[in-house]
């Protein structure tokens, strides 16, 4: 299986569990992996046979800018799902960093896998 990418997506949106992150918009951090056959595209030079990364970034966009969990860990999930069941994505990796989170770290955050490469 091929695997398309994103990397170093900044979205702004409301994540956290304290009163302050309620009212502040954060940034977080994506790195997504989509596992996608690509054999067609290859062979046709056509967009409509492949995975359009684009598409994929800008739902992202909105879905994680729109959104207010508690979790990174939820928010993480949900874009899984958002890209699995939209896009007909059998499997993905994503690694949210939450960059400043903790003081002392320079990255902070969760990477999951879902579905089967």
């Amino acid at each position: 299986m091929d695997i398309i990418f994103l990397g170093g997506l900044q979205i702004e949106t409301i994540i956290g569990i304290y009163d302050w992150e309620r009212e502040t918009r954060q940034t977080v951090i994506l790195d997504i992996e989509m596992a996608f056959d690509i054999q067609k595209a290859a062979e046709t030079d056509d967009i409509e046979y492949t995975l359009d990364y684009k598409a994929v970034s800008k739902r992202i966009i909105a879905f994680v800018e729109t959104s207010s969990f508690f979790l990174v860990e939820k928010l993480t999930v949900e874009i899984a799902n958002v890209i699995r069941n939209e896009f007909d994505v059998p499997w993905v990796k994503i690694t949210l960093n939450k960059k400043g989170a903790i003081r002392g770290a320079s990255d902070v955050g969760i990477v999951i896998e879902r579905g089967v490469k």
